[in-house]
């Protein structure tokens, strides 16, 4: 009996230890080892909390409370009581009841009453990442028995917190890595716009001092020397967007969909004068076609929203669908109608995103109105 029990401990834990590796992001990782841990040892509320410098959390993840009752509850905890204990002496904790434990130093009005608890340290090497807790394990009590979390959940605990440990450094060298990743970008960036854009800028300083020259004594010259120059100055900003959409993002089979699109948007962002914003759901990872066909869609969705829309807010949103994914690009730029962009035969690359959409076996769709925006959402399925 035991045997399987350990068995079956040890595929939850390999459960738990997949679902970590399929996130990258901090935040995502702390919320995925909570709820495994919760969920392998039956615990009614489980938490990990990152300390910072100041005697505070960082970032401290529940799971178990609902939202509204996190508000209820106030501020973020200290570290103090059994906390500071795991995260000062790297100890864990299994305490029948955590109210009697003479360093407990009470809760907020709104907090849950807690019981049993158990908590580990998340320890990378001598760093103490953070401390993993659950309280309340859930089901009838065995009698006699003093904390209801046994030495079994203790050692399964131990285990997710070591793998949790790797994870989450994982977790930081990677959103490191997108920050060097985007700093990079804007370095190249910045070559290519000065090749791009220099000449058209030389020529436009030397044709507004010719204008400047011939104010007083050629006013009729100047002014066509003036038209030059915003015909220059038209030209020069086309140059400037031209290399910003035409950015090749890093590959996506190093940084992944999520990176690079979250790149995208934030060096466009900066490019423009426009807010461009991308989020996630939780989103499967994508045949590597499926994925490209995203990236170049939603490359092609911002390019018209900034550069013929003229919108000022550009939001990009990918998660789950079934299987597979959705992507959609709403933007609130002056819009169009499709029907008649279709009549007319131009198409600002909708013909293009269509077709990537119908080589991967998804859908296209547009919504858009003059004066209303536009919403373009790409739907693609799973592998």
């Amino acid at each position: 009996m035991h045997s399987r029990s350990s068995r079956r401990g040890v595929e939850a834990v390999s459960a738990a230890v997949l679902a970590m590796s399929r996130h990258l992001e901090v935040r995502e990782v702390l919320q995925t080892i909570v709820a495994s841990a919760r969920e392998l040892l039956d615990a009614e509320y489980a938490a990990l909390g990152v300390p910072d410098d100041h005697g505070g959390f960082a970032q401290f993840v529940v799971d178990g409370v609902s939202d509204e009752q996190w508000r209820e509850i106030g501020p973020l905890p200290r570290q103090h009581g059994v906390l500071a204990a795991m995260l000062h002496e790297a100890t864990p904790q299994r305490l029948a009841d955590v109210r009697a434990d003479p360093r407990f130093g009470g809760w907020p009005a709104a907090h849950p009453e807690m019981t049993d608890f158990l908590g580990i340290p998340v320890i990378d090497g001598d760093e103490i990442l953070g401390a993993l807790f659950l309280a309340n394990k859930r089901g009838p009590r065995p009698a006699g028995v003093g904390c209801a979390f046994t030495g079994e959940d203790e050692e399964l605990l131990r285990t997710l917190a070591a793998h949790a440990a790797i994870a989450l450094t994982n977790a930081r060298l990677y959103e490191r890595s997108r920050e060097l990743t985007l700093a990079g970008e804007r370095a190249r960036i910045a070559h290519e716009l000065h090749d791009a854009v220099s000449q058209k800028l030389f020529s436009l300083r030397l044709t507004a001092q010719a204008a400047a020259a011939l104010v007083d004594r050629d006013p009729v010259r100047a002014r066509e020397e003036l038209r030059q120059v915003a015909a220059l100055a038209a030209e020069a900003a086309d140059e400037l967007r031209a290399v910003v959409v035409e950015l090749r993002p890093a590959a996506l089979d190093e940084d992944g969909l999520l990176a690079t699109l979250r790149t995208q948007a934030q060096v466009l962002g900066r490019a423009h004068t426009a807010r461009v914003s991308f989020s996630h759901g939780k989103v499967r990872a994508l045949p590597a076609a499926q994925e490209e066909a995203v990236l170049r869609v939603a490359q092609e969705a911002m390019h018209n929203a900034l550069r013929h829309a003229d919108a000022s807010t550009v939001t990009v949103r990918l998660e789950t669908r079934g299987k597979g994914a959705v992507l959609r690009i709403t933007d609130d730029g002056r819009g169009f109608d499709p029907s008649a962009v279709r009549r007319a035969g131009r198409h600002l690359g909708l013909v293009s995103m269509r077709d990537r959409a119908d080589g991967v076996g998804g859908a296209l769709t547009v919504e858009s109105a003059p004066g209303e925006g536009t919403v373009i959402e790409m739907e693609v399925p799973g592998g």
